[in-house]
């Protein structure tokens, strides 16, 4: 499909640059199947779901993957997005021209790399030196790798490193947050629950790659990056309990739902998974694990456009953006909520 047909136009000022406060008091835009779209917010959400479904999270937990560094003279800015080993990580490199294999980057703090091999997409595979754990290195020398939409209008700060973490957040290894978790605090849980709302938790450690704008003019030539995923055999099992129970499967998070779509078999059955995906969803796609979605409004001509097209409908996507635009609705990272049920 041409990527101009998920194009659409974005006032500056919908763009969020601080989350709502508290976090459930975000507002949300519900698009069902068919009908009008209805404004609600998320403490709404108890409501707008049944008893014995089951909302699905990433407990994946942002680690600070920016860094700023020099090799000789140079100054090189490096975002990891993806560990490929113990002390390796794979990076998109700002200056990159000025990196040569086997040069030595130095990142302050007592942090350096040794610039390995570079790839087809032109990231450069860092291996850090010494003895400690890279996630310490990063805790020294590293930044909140805020999405350059919020990080171009203002520096990232101490707040950033409680806003940009969601509550389930427990395995590092993200480079991104799984936003659409954001807005879920201990009561606004406490209500699913009392509710009948079931939860779990999954793990997808979200790369640079995922938000990276698609240059490409057909879908057909984007090649998405590789992330990695577990699902265990015990989630697996309950989640398709809920469905064989009657529930449905809401997946929090475009992170949570690719990853689930990864794990599924053509007979709609969730799997334990264990390692990489690159799925690309776009329109056409047939939906086998989930029933629905909770997700922040993406970027236009975005490969998380592209899969809320595939869920809904794109012309039934458009119309709700253009709702939500000219009704103020907050977008991207620390914006507003949807909640998009196709049936």
């Amino acid at each position: 499909m041409r990527v101009d047909l998920f194009d659409f136009e974005l006032p500056p000022e919908n763009i969020a640059l601080r989350p709502a406060s508290p976090r459930d008091s975000a507002r949300m835009l519900l698009v069902e199947g068919e009908g009008d779209f209805a404004d609600h917010v998320v403490t709404d959400l108890p409501k707008l779901l049944r008893a014995g479904d089951c909302l699905v999270f990433n407990d994946t937990r942002v680690i600070p993957a920016q860094l700023e560094g020099v090799r000789g003279e140079a100054r090189i800015g490096a975002t990891l997005h993806k560990r490929e080993g113990l002390r390796q990580w794979r990076a998109f490199v700002r200056n990159a021209k000025r990196v040569r294999t086997g040069d030595r980057i130095d990142f302050g703090a007592g942090v350096s790399a040794i610039a390995a091999d570079r790839g087809e997409d032109g990231s450069i595979l860092l291996d850090f030196e010494g003895d400690e754990p890279v996630e310490l290195l990063l805790e020294r020398a590293g930044r909140m790798p805020l999405p350059p939409y919020i990080a171009g209008k203002r520096p990232t700060d101490e707040r950033d490193l409680e806003d940009y973490q969601t509550m389930f957040a427990r395995e590092k290894g993200a480079v991104a947050a799984p936003t659409a978790a954001l807005h879920f605090t201990p009561g606004l849980m406490a209500a699913l629950a009392e509710a009948g709302i079931g939860s779990e938790t999954l793990t997808l450690h979200v790369g640079a790659g995922t938000f990276l704008p698609v240059k490409a003019d057909d879908t057909d030539d984007h090649r998405m990056h590789a992330e990695w995923g577990r699902i265990d055999a015990a989630t697996a099992d309950r989640l398709n309990a809920v469905r064989s129970g009657g529930g449905r499967v809401i997946a929090v998070g475009t992170t949570s739902l690719r990853l689930i779509e990864s794990a599924a078999g053509e007979d709609g059955v969730i799997r334990p998974f264990d390692g990489d995906t690159a799925i690309f969803i776009t329109p056409g796609y047939r939906f086998r694990g989930i029933d629905g979605l909770m997700t922040n409004f993406h970027l236009p001509k975005s490969t998380l456009f592209m899969l809320v097209s595939a869920l809904m409908g794109r012309e039934r996507m458009q119309s709700a953006y253009a709702h939500a635009i000219a009704t103020g609705y907050r977008f991207y990272s620390y914006g507003d909520s949807s909640l998009l049920l196709p049936t």
